[in-house]
């Protein structure tokens, strides 16, 4: 299915991928390296669930099947600690609720950041395209097609070179990314998508946990995810 999408790609020889090591960003980097040489580039912004999202990249990079496959992790820095302050629940670690909607989870100005230090970075590396992975019926404006493209112009011409960032994902919904994951081999237990996790588990608490779960359950697949706390 994202073969459909990433077509458009295939003539790069190399491409970066944001990973974060959550399932959408885990299954993009997958089928992104069916086809071309991967890049992945994390990039860390002061925020609560940072360590969690770290350890599970570098878990699931020493995994089939991405090990021996895709580039090491870069790893960059956007320090928005400064911006967002101590009591914003980002930075807090208290994530809002279980059944809160997306909107309640928006980070001002989040793909701006990520796409234009990765961009920056792809540019050093002589990497014309960056992949990035929102969903359909993604609510936010920074994930909208003409602001993709706009950042996509934007960047080429402040690098003075060709850049286009790509969103081979966004026609499907977070069910159908498990299922082209179990088609892949990733394993999907081992990606990590909570905005609060007690270690390296997940907190089966926020509104993340729950997408999670009903992804999972819509796709008829066993969640094999661990979850601190398990509502039902």
């Amino acid at each position: 299915m994202v073969a459909e999408r990433f077509q458009e790609g295939q003539a790069d020889p190399v491409v970066a991928v944001l990973f974060s090591s959550g399932l959408d960003s885990a299954v993009l980097l997958a089928e992104a390296a069916t086809r071309a040489t991967v890049q992945p580039i994390y990039v860390h912004a002061g925020l609560a669930w940072e360590e969690a999202e770290v350890a599970a990249c570098g878990t699931l990079l020493s995994r089939p099947p991405f090990s021996g496959r895709v580039r090491p992790l870069a790893a960059l820095t956007v320090d928005m600690r400064d911006v967002y302050p101590p009591s914003h629940w980002a930075v807090r670690g208290e994530a809002p609720a279980f059944d809160t909607p997306d909107e309640d989870v928006y980070l001002e100005g989040r793909n701006i950041v990520l796409i234009a230090k990765a961009g920056v970075l792809c540019a050093r590396l002589d990497v014309g395209r960056l992949a990035m992975g929102p969903l359909a019926g993604n609510p936010f404006p920074d994930a909208t097609p003409e602001f993709i493209a706009a950042m996509s112009q934007a960047m080429a011409l402040g690098l003075d070179r060709a850049f286009t960032v790509v969103t081979p994902l966004t026609k499907y919904h977070k069910e159908d990314v498990v299922r082209i994951g179990l088609e892949h081999g990733v394993p999907l237990e081992l990606t990590m998508s909570c905005m609060n996790p007690v270690g390296d588990v997940h907190c089966g608490r926020c509104s993340k946990c729950r997408e999670r779960r009903d992804a999972f359950r819509i796709a008829g697949a066993i969640d094999k995810t661990t979850y601190d706390y398990i509502r039902v």
